[in-house]
């Protein structure tokens, strides 16, 4: 029957199953929240899940539904925040989260933004007045509505520094305390394993290297003439397709970075150089009160304005500052904008390709006119975005309108993906969803 449906139809279809498994998930959180409530300790051998003969709910819940036990602790975790609590009298004490509740239970939002949501209001819940929570929550749940549970995830962090911001700075030290690296010995087949936890700071360079060679643009090369194997002076794209994988690329390019950095002093310069730069976007007004939040490249979590120009000290690491707005004010100490570096500065206003769900970083991304170059539309940032070459494509075959407001740029989808044809703000840079 789909395979007769016209693109339209599928579209239209995709979205309404979505909804309906929506309200299947939410009555899945319920049910789990009840057999959790009915397996409580308190109740010790007449709790549910020991008369099935299971020590904890999450078992029980494992064993009549067939799905893992991480699943099952997802759904109970949900519903333990969002259970009501009863005073000693036992009357009932207000829903904690209302908004995310109701939502959730209309088949509005789904399990993974509602869990998103709770889970960072929560942890700032003890030193935020209620109202301030209550706005945090309704803000969240209005974009969950319309955003990805990525998204809603990232700007449920930024809520929960903004809230309490007195926890970040030990949020800070807990990262720090956690972060590790470890090799193994080797297995039967001769390969060593390892693995460890990375700082934000180092998380974002890593990225940043990564993506620099990963790019779909690039290809296998030659450092030098004199590499080239013997008989093998064809030109450039006389080189075959890259066989490795994603994962055997990444390790190669690890290996390289780390062999570079070993054989290199402070006398040689040598070929492997990384360009990489890894870019930390801040309010200018946050920098200089060294409070609130700040933005690594490719890292979701915020960090500290204090961090930031701490880590900015090390090379690869650049601080751009922007305005009230979300403009781009300086780049670094010396370099202006809106010259060689407008690439950079769409880079820190959009993020990324900023075609909704797309997470292509600004290396793999390319500047589009969003008044095309040809119709006089201007070489300025104010008329660029940031697009893979994907759905760079996808935007000149015009399914999609975009138009820039206020410096930022808004997309109109089709009718059947957006029956309400409205403008929507795109764009996935952290710092634009600060509290």
């Amino acid at each position: 029957m789909l395979g007769l449906a016209t693109d339209d139809e599928v579209g239209a279809f995709m979205a309404d199953v979505e909804a309906v498994g929506r309200l299947v998930d939410a009555l899945r959180a319920q049910v789990a929240g009840e057999v959790d409530h009915r397996s409580r300790r308190t109740l010790g051998e007449d709790g549910l899940a020991s008369r099935f003969g299971c020590p904890r709910p999450e078992h029980l819940i494992e064993r009549l539904t067939g799905v893992s036990q991480a699943e099952a602790a997802r759904r109970i975790r949900l519903a333990r925040l969002l259970r009501a609590d009863t005073a000693l009298d036992g009357s009932p004490l207000p829903q904690p989260y209302p908004f995310v509740d109701t939502a959730l239970a209309a088949g509005e939002i789904g399990v993974e933004a509602a869990l998103a949501i709770t889970v960072n209001l929560e942890r700032a819940r003890d030193r935020a007045d209620r109202e301030r929570i209550a706005a945090g929550e309704a803000w969240l749940v209005g974009e969950a509505r319309s955003s990805s549970a990525d998204l809603v995830a990232g700007q449920a962090k930024t809520w929960r520094d903004a809230l309490d911001p007195d926890g970040s700075e030990p949020r800070v030290d807990r990262i720090h305390r956690l972060r590790r690296f470890s090799v193994g010995r080797e297995t039967v087949d001769g390969l060593t394993p390892f693995s460890g936890l990375a700082e934000p700071e180092f998380a974002a360079t890593l990225r940043s290297a990564l993506s620099e060679r990963t790019s779909p643009a690039r290809r296998p090369r030659f450092l030098d003439l004199g590499d080239a194997p013997a008989g093998d002076a064809g030109p450039c794209d006389d080189i075959p397709d890259d066989p490795r994988t994603s994962d055997q690329r990444r390790y190669d390019i690890l290996q390289g970075l780390l062999l570079a950095g070993i054989r290199a002093d402070g006398t040689n310069r040598t070929p492997l150089t990384s360009v990489a730069t890894v870019n930390v976007v801040v309010r200018a007004s946050d920098l200089a009160n060294a409070s609130g939040p700040a933005w690594l490249d490719d890292v979701r979590d915020p960090i500290s304005a204090a961090l930031a120009e701490q880590i900015a000290c090390d090379g690869g690491i650049q601080i751009i500052g922007v305005g009230a707005h979300g403009e781009p004010l300086w780049l670094g100490r010396r370099e202006r904008l809106f010259t060689a570096a407008q690439r950079r500065a769409l880079a820190v206003r959009d993020g990324g390709c900023v075609f909704p769900g797309c997470t292509a970083p600004p290396s793999w991304s390319q500047a589009h006119h969003v008044v095309p170059w040809g119709s006089d539309g201007a070489t300025d940032i104010d008329n660029g975005v940031l697009l893979c070459h994907f759905h760079h494509r996808v935007m000149h075959r015009g399914d999609f309108r975009m138009r820039m407001r206020d410096g930022r740029p808004e997309l109109l989808s089709p009718r059947w993906i957006d029956p309400d044809q409205r403008w929507r703000p795109v764009g996935g840079a952290r710092w634009q969803r600060a509290a």
